[in-house]
């Protein structure tokens, strides 16, 4: 029998981190030691460092696939299982193979390795974990479609972590290790962005604890281990759903916290009753607060709830379990018995168990309540019962007396007892049974018509009538407390899916609130009312209203009807938050609404004024010198001189007219006239005239375009008019020597464009004036420009839905990044397709994106 291979997976935060380098450093050292060490497959992306780890080792030819007119290099299979090594190198697990191949995806080539008895080690990235796939999407904004199942993964011998520090991955990227040149830039402004990276590291790290976690977990189970390792502080706090989880959360906060890595744990134990909660409003806070301070939150059933706790517990591995001291005043402790936390410490072991003083310990000092689930209707029905049903069943039992017949009297009459107490409950079942005793010692026990007790047996009689009608209330009233509870639980539930539904279908989440409220709970009518005007209403809201309730600071909602009870109230207080959350929703999206076009204008209203109060008057300025000199003394000047008049004449009325221009594109664009036309546009029609303007060749300018088949969602004229502000501005301040780079790229739903320049660049606190109008930082020379280019720049992209920004070039400089909607894609790009291999600057493509 073949003894199954051995798989060790080395996974990485990102691209770049050295995972591939870590594999086959082991594999020299190990093919050093005399182990038979094959290459399968390794992708180096034209790293120098790790195509010089591979020199020495042996390397299994690749594969030649054919796949609409493109070659590709694939993983021979069935090469390697023949040549059967005691080790392959198979980078890339997520790969997804090209079509035609034995296996869809590399991770089940490896299976095959591990099952014919090889031993394989491989790299992985997170983003390529299919649990946290959509994670990761949605810290980069990068979807990635190679995913390697958990399951498979966890089945690894060894899960190692390649780990480097996010500021040292970016500094190897700026080096050009990881990426060729001119994808450096894209990449370290998209994926490689510090935030990302450091998420990414923590979501890696996290994984792999986890798997340890469960490794332990499994063992423990499968070793039937039941005390507690205390390999990692683990804190359990209880919830009731009181006033006292705040104070006890925070204790079970800083109990973990003196433990370096320790985990808090919060729990609440429902019964399935549904008798013993606590306040839903409350609990809410205190999940919201346990995960605030790091923790997780758990709601368990149990109808024991010392035993839920301490099996909680030790499901979780915990080190020390944190319970509030009891609320019940010490009468009410007398009557029942030890609480919840002298059992919970009894059952403990050695789980260490903290009993946490608060306000509300001790809090109450009043009996149990005697109040019954039953209704008045109940109740008198059993009444009723006894007092018809006991003089009818006398009647009977009298007319067919006889000396034998004592027996099958007193069970009729226990009979009538436990049918009250079946309807009716405690206090009819009682009288039944008071009245039934006297009835039969009246009637039926000598001597005959005396209400005496002679026998003490009698006695015992009559407490067991009483006794046995208590028990059978006990269990009507629990039961019908049970059904009551579990017709109300569905009712809220009904009510929050209700008006859950309404607001997914599109309605009115306040509206919607209003009317469910007043179904819900039978009322004439229901008013939502703020500063006095009404926002929503639902039903007759005529009469006075018969109740008023805060819903935030400003609102108020009125109800019609009967006034409620205060057993309706909980709901109420959740509906309200509800209510007052939906409200200031509204009020944040009309705020916003109206804020937008005033801000719009204030800024175009700016930039008129100072076009109009400084840049205006020095082009005109200028001009209108230039033309007197010549006037006055144009047959004295000399060729040059009048040639040097005429220039700045000619440059002072260029510039005047191009600011004429910006300026008339500004009050256009305040007024609404300035048409904006956009439609899907290849980005590569935008560039090349915009060049042709400049008269900017290759000399000048160079060009790495890494779109692909994506277009971008703008107005042709407008872009052109950004990128020739954009490469002026850039040649401008960029050494001769050096060319301008364009780049375009993608990253999720955006198309990008770079213009990039290796000049002085700009200092991180002064880049938000370069959009101020008629801001060039210092420089005054009248043919440099008006220093409205980028501010109107700004305002073409953003009117296109887009944005600009300014990055540092690597190396020194600025670069200009101009962010564009893509338009739709035409259609799913096959795996393996050219266009699925076409490399992207922004984003690590799924050959690309990993080391």
């Amino acid at each position: 029998m073949t003894v199954r291979g051995r798989l060790r997976v080395l996974l990485g935060a990102a691209p770049g981190v050295g995972k591939t380098y870590a594999m086959l450093e082991e594999g020299r050292r190990l093919a050093d030691a005399g182990t038979d060490v094959v290459i399968g497959i390794v992708e180096t992306h034209g790293r120098a460092a790790t195509a010089a780890m591979t020199a020495g080792l042996p390397e299994l030819p690749r594969r030649a696939v054919g796949h609409r007119g493109v070659e590709l290099d694939e993983l021979d299979l069935a090469g390697l299982l023949a040549r059967r090594p005691a080790l392959a190198l198979v980078d890339e697990l997520a790969h997804t193979n090209a079509p035609g191949s034995r296996n869809e995806k590399r991770w089940q080539d490896v299976a095959e390795l591990l099952e014919a008895g090889i031993d394989v080690y491989s790299t992985l990235n997170v983003q390529h974990i299919a649990s946290v796939n959509d994670v990761v999407e949605q810290i980069t904004g990068v979807p990635q479609r190679e995913t390697v199942p958990d399951a498979f993964l966890r089945g690894a011998d060894q899960i190692e972590v390649i780990d480097l520090a996010p500021q040292a991955l970016r500094d190897r990227l700026a080096g050009g290790v990881v990426y060729p040149a001119e994808r450096i830039d894209a990449a370290l402004s998209n994926y490689f962005r510090l935030g990302n990276l450091t998420a990414l590291r923590e979501l890696a790290l996290l994984w792999l604890a986890d798997e340890v976690d469960q490794a332990l977990t499994s063992y423990r189970s499968e070793h039937g281990i039941q005390r507690t390792w205390e390999a990692r502080e683990r804190v359990v706090v209880a919830l009731t759903g009181g006033p006292e989880g705040e104070t006890l959360l925070r204790r079970g906060a800083r109990i973990a916290a003196r433990a370096a890595g320790g985990a808090l744990v919060a729990v609440h134990v429902t019964s399935p009753d549904g008798l013993r909660s606590g306040s839903p409003a409350a609990l809410a806070q205190q999940r919201a607060l346990a995960e605030q301070l790091g923790g997780s939150y758990h709601q368990v059933l149990g109808s024991d709830v010392p035993d839920a706790l301490v099996d909680f517990a030790r499901s979780h591995n915990a080190t020390q379990l944190v319970l509030g001291a009891s609320r019940r005043g010490r009468i009410a402790t007398a009557l029942t018995g030890p609480g919840i936390g002298a059992t919970v410490i009894r059952e403990s072991g050695d789980i260490d168990v903290h009993i946490v003083t608060h306000a509300a310990a001790g809090s109450s000092r009043s009996l149990p309540r005697l109040g019954g689930g039953l209704t008045a209707r109940r109740r008198l029905a059993g009444l009723g019962i006894a007092l018809v049903g006991g003089p009818l069943l006398t009647w009977l039992l009298y007319a067919l007396r006889s000396p034998e017949s004592i027996t099958g009297d007193v069970l009729s009459y226990q009979l009538l007892v436990v049918l009250v107490a079946l309807v009716g409950g405690l206090w009819p079942a009682l009288f039944a049974a008071v009245l039934s005793g006297i009835t039969l010692d009246y009637l039926f026990i000598a001597p005959l018509f005396t209400v005496t007790i002679t026998d003490p047996l009698h006695v015992v009689a009559l407490l067991l009538y009483m006794t046995i009608a208590a028990l059978v209330s006990f269990v009507v009233d629990r039961a019908a407390r049970t059904a009551r509870a579990a017709r109300r639980a569905a009712a809220e539930s009904e009510l929050i899916q209700t008006v859950a539904g309404s607001v997914l279908r599109g309605d009115s989440a306040v509206q919607a609130l209003v009317d469910r409220v007043r179904e819900a709970f039978s009322l004439a009518g229901a008013r939502l009312v703020e500063d006095g005007a009404t926002i929503a209403a639902a039903g007759s809201c005529d009469a006075e209203a018969a109740q008023r309730l805060p819903v935030g600071e400003r609102a108020e909602l009125e109800l019609y009807g009967a006034h409620l009870p205060a057993s309706e109230q909980r709901l109420l207080a959740v509906i309200t938050a509800q209510l007052d959350a939906a409200l200031q929703h509204q009020h944040l999206a009309e705020t916003a609404s109206e804020i937008a076009p005033i801000a719009a204008s204030d800024r175009v209203r700016g930039a008129l004024l100072s076009a109009l109060s400084h840049d205006l008057r020095r082009p005109l300025a200028a001009a209108t010198t230039a033309v007197g000199g010549l006037r006055t003394a144009g047959a004295a000047l000399s060729q040059d001189d009048r040639r040097a008049l005429l220039e700045t004449a000619d440059e002072s009325l260029s510039a005047l007219t191009a600011l004429v221009t910006d300026l008339l594109d500004v009050s256009r664009l305040q007024a609404g006239a300035l048409a904006i036309a956009t439609a899907p546009l290849d980005p590569a029609d935008a560039v090349g005239p915009a060049l042709d303007e400049l008269a900017l060749g290759p000399a000048e300018v160079s060009l790495a375009l890494a779109h692909g088949e994506r277009q971008a969602v703008a107005d042709p004229v407008l872009l052109q008019r950004v990128l020739v502000n954009l490469l002026a501005n850039a040649r401008r301040f960029s050494p001769p020597e050096r060319t301008v780079l364009i780049a375009t790229s993608t990253f999720a739903d955006r198309v990008e464009l770079r213009v990039v320049d290796h000049g002085p660049g700009i200092p991180p606190d002064r880049r938000d004036e370069v959009f101020v109008p008629f801001q060039r930082l210092g420089d005054t020379a009248n043919g440099t420009g008006l220093g409205l280019g980028l501010a109107l720049s700004k305002g073409f992209v953003e009117a296109m839905g887009g944005t600009l920004e300014p990055e540092d070039t690597p190396g020194g400089g600025l670069t200009m990044v101009v962010s564009l909607p893509a338009a739709p894609a035409p259609g799913p790009v096959p795996p393996g397709s050219a266009a699925s291999r076409r490399p992207s600057p922004s984003t690590p493509t799924a050959e690309e994106a990993r080391p």
